[in-house]
């Protein structure tokens, strides 16, 4: 689990693709030292597993599935990446739940500078917008952000100088593509009310004890 909040920003080292797959090779400087063979890391948002690192850089599989999903497997050497650890128990949820597993892909459509913040607006998938909304939590790239407006066809959030110093969209353009993983709350509660709408009612009526001699 993550909390949105950007660690670090990497570089990316090697991209290599086999088959369907990919194994991304990542250079940081903070994050590499710390981590262990098998732990999960967020890249732009994507939970992904270390499988090999050094004091400089990491390297993670990217299954077929999170390359369908993600902008991953468009990432060439020298792009740079959000990085995130995962959420232990002795920090702070400063951000918001954020599982790593990416719903889909938005486009930046609009960025406007409003006062010290840059408002960002992005178009997403019809499946997605459902699940967002004003002044609810979204992870961008794997950034914890609130979303400030709602329209048909996207939302926008507002960056403060400091998102944009240090992560991805303080220089990503119109056009740029990015992962998107809406409130994990609102899909819980989505599927639990499909499942009760889909409850048979129940056969165990004071009508049936009565008939069959039960009371």
């Amino acid at each position: 689990m993550f909390t949105g909040l950007i660690a670090e920003l990497g570089k990316v080292d090697n991209l290599k693709k086999e088959k369907d797959s990919y194994r991304l090779t990542v250079s940081a400087q903070k994050i590499p030292p710390q981590l262990q063979r098998g732990e999960s890391i967020a890249v732009n948002g994507a939970c992904l597993t270390v499988t090999e690192f050094s004091s400089e850089k990491f390297t993670v599989d990217v299954m077929p599935e999170t390359a369908r999903r993600t902008t991953i497997g468009t990432l060439e050497k020298g792009d740079k990446v959000n990085l995130e650890r995962t959420l232990h128990l002795s920090d702070g949820l400063d951000g918001h739940i954020v599982s790593g597993h990416i719903d889909g892909v938005g486009t930046i459509s609009k960025v406007v500078p409003e006062g010290i913040a840059r408002v960002v607006t992005i178009t997403t998938p019809p499946e997605l917008l459902r699940y967002i909304i004003v002044k609810g939590s979204i992870a961008i790239d794997g950034i914890s952000l609130t979303v400030t407006a709602v329209t048909q066809t996207g939302f926008s959030v507002s960056l403060i100088p400091l998102t944009v110093e240090d992560t991805t969209l303080g220089f990503k353009n119109i056009g740029a593509k990015v992962n998107l993983e809406t409130d994990i709350i609102g899909k819980y509660v989505e599927k639990m009310l499909e499942n009760k709408e889909l409850e048979k009612p129940s056969s165990l009526t004071k009508k049936a004890l009565l008939e069959n001699g039960f009371i």
